[in-house]
């Protein structure tokens, strides 16, 4: 299985669904589409017509027909009563869970289908069994027509017949957001930079899509980079009403109004490719998608996908058919994958710039602690020369006088010279001569090879063996030395006492 980024542009949707489960197509494009599906009417989600594709929602391909979503309209100046959220509950769940009213056209085409790909009898003879394995391999890659019979049409293939191998199932996020926070997504076919630059342009064109209405004001949620140049920008409406209070608009309700077809025109004008709403879905509308595969979709394959979902409270299972399919998740994988890098960057320089300051902070701190203990000398000075003022022509106290003889032994054992002063004295000492070899050293460096290292050892050790060696013979020469001499005093004195 196959996990897709949780991306907005991916979404699930109150708008759409997995295009009817079974349910005949129509020829109403779709942003997640993955075929170009054939018109048969079905009733679609929002009293237009509905897309079999496999995709969340239908692009600006249908119509909601007389549903207004906005009540008297958003031109003559609306209250807080002005939304008709009545309407867009009976389009809600319409299309999306209704099932398929014309049984007996799908069942011949089922017919059709099976029989153009085992029995054709479209020549009559040994070629009708060619034929037959050339409508398998059409069905298997899910594109083409099988001819079968001379008296009835063609059965167009399509990615979504059940036959077509081409299918893998991924995971998309559901949205959690309220339809009270009335988050509208709009795709537009145009680069971030730009919807960027003209982001109050936007704002005010869209405003006047809405009627102009000084009580409705258009607020951008965010905007974010597509695949293919195009940009998703979510935005709400909020409305005010005379008395000051104010409410969000619907999503629902917006979209409605969205969809009719002189607004979606304008829209269109604008670069808009998709609108859809950004609204969590029900419990009741989970459980229906999961229990139903989409259409084409192996039951088997489905339920394998519901147990293999990573986590099921924010993931949901999608089919996806076709390479363009596959080539679109990993172009927003890829944009995805892009968007989080650079908002590690941005991290990792935030944490740079953190420490920075840690360290500049750090630095500051140590200087103005060493200026809190000056200050707390001169405070100390101060202290002492007032105190002296305020004593002075005073007796010393017995306290006072106790004091003085406490602070006359600490100084004469302080000023000894095996005691205190002495020691510090010497590693004040100790101190200069490390500072002014240690400055000696990081002037001057050198470096010695480790093998040039060994050979100097070794000359050297041999050089103390030779001196050890020659101060054992000077040894042994000294005590002859001394011998002889010994020898000589003894003959010396005997020649004395004989001339005696």
């Amino acid at each position: 299985m196959i996990k897709e980024q949780f991306n907005s542009s991916d979404n699930i949707t109150v708008k759409g669904g997995f295009g009817g489960f079974g349910t005949t197509s129509t020829t109403a494009s779709s942003a997640f589409s993955f075929s170009a599906p054939t018109n048969t009417g079905t009733t679609g989600l929002f009293g237009g017509t509905q897309n079999k594709g496999f995709g969340f929602g239908t692009s600006f391909g249908t119509t909601t027909g007389t549903s207004t979503g906005l009540g008297t309209g958003l031109g003559t100046g609306l209250g807080f009563g002005g939304f008709n959220t009545q309407q867009q509950q009976q389009s809600t769940l319409g299309g999306l869970f209704s099932q398929p009213t014309q049984a007996p056209t799908q069942s011949n085409q089922l017919i059709n289908t099976a029989s153009a790909l085992s029995a054709p009898t479209l020549l009559g003879d040994e070629r009708d069994a060619i034929l037959a394995k050339w409508n398998q391999l059409q069905a298997f890659w899910g594109t083409g027509k099988g001819y079968f019979n001379n008296n009835i049409p063609p059965v167009e293939f399509t990615q979504e017949n059940p036959f077509c191998r081409f299918k893998a199932v991924g995971y998309s996020c559901m949205p959690s957001n309220k339809d009270e926070d009335g988050l509208v997504v709009l795709v537009f076919n145009k680069k971030e930079t730009d919807i960027r630059s003209q982001q109050q342009q936007l704002v005010e064109s869209l405003h006047k899509i809405l009627g102009g209405n000084q009580t409705l004001a258009v607020n951008v949620e965010g905007i974010k980079t597509l695949p293919d140049d195009q940009t998703e920008v979510v935005i709400y409406v909020v409305e005010r009403s005379p008395n000051g209070t104010s409410r969000r608009v619907p999503a629902t309700t917006l979209y409605a109004h969205f969809e009719q077809a002189n607004i979606k025109t304008q829209l269109q004008q604008l670069g808009v490719t998709l609108s859809m709403t950004r609204t969590e879905l029900s419990p009741a509308q989970i459980k229906q998608l999961l229990q139903n595969p989409p259409a084409g979709v192996d039951p088997i394959i489905w339920e394998q996908a519901k147990v293999d979902n990573p986590d099921s409270e924010k993931l949901i299972p999608v089919p996806m058919v076709g390479f363009k399919e596959l080539l679109r998740r990993l172009k927003v994988q890829d944009q995805m994958t892009k968007q989080h890098q650079t908002r590690l960057d941005i991290i990792s320089e935030d944490i740079s710039e953190l420490q920075k300051n840690q360290t500049t902070s750090m630095a500051k701190i140590a200087q103005y602690k060493r200026k809190l203990m000056d200050l707390s000398h001169r405070t100390l000075q101060v202290l002492i020369k007032q105190e002296i003022q305020r004593k002075s022509g005073y007796a010393i106290q017995a306290d006072e006088e106790q004091l003085r003889v406490q602070l006359d032994t600490i100084q004469s054992e302080l000023n000894a010279p095996t005691q205190f002063k002495g020691r510090l004295n010497e590693l004040m000492s100790q101190i200069r001569m490390q500072n002014h070899f240690g400055a000696v050293r990081s002037e001057e460096r050198y470096y010695i090879d480790a093998d040039l290292l060994r050979e100097i050892k070794q000359h050297l050790k041999q050089q103390q063996e030779g001196l050890s060696h020659l101060i054992s013979i000077i040894k042994d020469d000294l005590e002859d030395i001394k011998l002889v001499e010994h020898g000589l005093n003894e003959t010396i004195h005997i020649r004395g006492g004989v001339f005696s």
